[in-house]
């Protein structure tokens, strides 16, 4: 009877970490803020090796982060939360500006360019969650990669 125990529990630790998604994450970098301004974005590629989505985002150093998508309906450009953006299996999902995007909320003290923003991405794939920690770099209106003022009316 030990020896049967043995055997499942083997056999069963392997597919536990297995369920794990293998997440990669790119070219994350936030927009430098002005004095004053209380909200930011922060931009990433991110990919999974299996269906998975993502369905949360934190910080120690941001109070409030939230996933939002910003999109056209009739003719209004209009953001909102979301509850997840889906990452399909071996596909690159772009959070860029005018689309999906991590919203940097209440901020306390301007985000310097140069500046790194520690995030942590929660990660969903098969019914278990996982965080991934990155880092974003903070860049200037002028070095930013989409040359768009983005989030600058917020």
């Amino acid at each position: 009877m030990k020896r049967m125990i043995v055997v499942c529990s083997i056999g069963v630790m392997p597919w536990s970490f297995a369920s794990a998604a293998n997440i990669s994450v790119t070219n994350a970098w936030a927009r430098a803020t002005m004095p004053g301004q209380p909200v930011s974005a922060a931009y990433l590629e991110i990919r999974s090796d299996s269906d998975a989505k993502l369905v949360a985002a934190k910080s120690p150093v941001i109070p409030r982060v939230e996933v939002h998508e910003m999109s056209m309906a009739g003719g209004v450009m209009k953001m909102r939360q979301v509850k997840a953006i889906p990452l399909p299996k071996g596909e690159t999902v772009k959070l860029e500006p005018g689309g999906y995007h991590i919203m940097l909320m209440n901020l306390k003290k301007p985000i310097a360019a140069g500046e790194k923003i520690p995030l942590t991405l929660i990660v969903e794939a098969d019914g278990k969650r996982q965080e991934v920690k990155i880092e974003a770099e903070a860049k200037s209106r002028e070095a930013a990669p989409d040359g768009m003022h983005g989030h600058d009316h917020h």
